[in-house]
């Protein structure tokens, strides 16, 4: 008998580590095949991928995917790609047929993506993604994007879904921001020379979850210029817990 619960317990144990979500990290490179000096036109994907279980990790690797999308192109429209290596390929191919088209003049492309899980838990699962791309003029563009998901079921959380009341939570955010970077609460949001919309403030497009707290993350050109730098504001969970509908 005691053999047998020991064993019921080692299965159990096992149904249990099955269901849970394991990611194992993916590379994938591509350079120019074209004659060039230096630093050659070249790209490097380095994301988590989900496995251990199927359902949710295909939901989950598919928003990754189609975000990477997103960031990774170059034109009017996104690339048809449908995965890593027809992405990075497509996009070296831009930058080859570019050359090929204006051979006498210079292109120093590159993209650098690196994902990582942030954040992790019962209720909620935090995706960053890291990504700086250049495929011309005076500087290349850096930004972080937040990917956040119900790690029970896979689907996208998106911003308006955490909290129970937004405009409180909204109005506790601008608050600290304007401490954090001393605007003046009788004054407008952008009199420090910030870029805020119609002269409010607004939560950020990303949002990330971290050991310390709640990260507002606004990314370079979101509410200020390029040369300002992305602005970012930290939350303790204590401040924040009684407005989160996700914890």
């Amino acid at each position: 008998m005691k053999y047998f619960i020991i064993y019921t317990l080692l299965l159990f144990s096992v149904a249990q580590c099955s269901n849970e979500l394991v990611f194992e990290e993916q590379s994938f490179q591509k350079k120019t095949t074209l004659p060039c000096t230096g630093d050659c036109p070249s790209i490097s994907v380095k994301i988590p991928v989900a496995n251990a279980v199927p359902v949710v990790a295909d939901s989950i690797n598919k928003k990754v995917f189609s975000v990477l999308k997103e960031i990774i192109y170059f034109g009017e429209k996104p690339y048809t790609s449908k995965d890593y290596n027809g992405l990075l390929t497509s996009f070296i191919n831009s930058y080859e047929k570019l050359q090929k088209e204006f051979p006498k003049d210079k292109f120093g492309w590159e993209a650098d993506i690196k994902g990582s899980v942030k954040y992790q838990s019962e209720n909620i699962l935090n995706i960053e993604i890291n990504h700086y791309t250049y495929t011309g003029g005076a500087h290349g563009y850096q930004g972080l994007r937040s990917l956040l998901f119900d790690p029970n079921t896979g689907k996208s959380i998106i911003n308006d879904e955490l909290f129970i009341d937004k405009a409180s939570f909204k109005a506790l955010a601008e608050k600290k921001f304007r401490a954090k970077y001393k605007i003046p609460a009788s004054k407008s949001i952008n009199s420090t020379g910030l870029m805020f919309e119609k002269e409010m403030f607004q939560l950020p497009q990303n949002i990330f979850f971290t050991d310390k707290g709640l990260l507002l993350y606004y990314n370079s050109y979101e509410v200020a210029s390029y040369a300002d730098g992305a602005k970012e504001l930290l939350l303790s969970y204590t401040e924040v817990n009684d407005y989160l509908a996700v914890k």
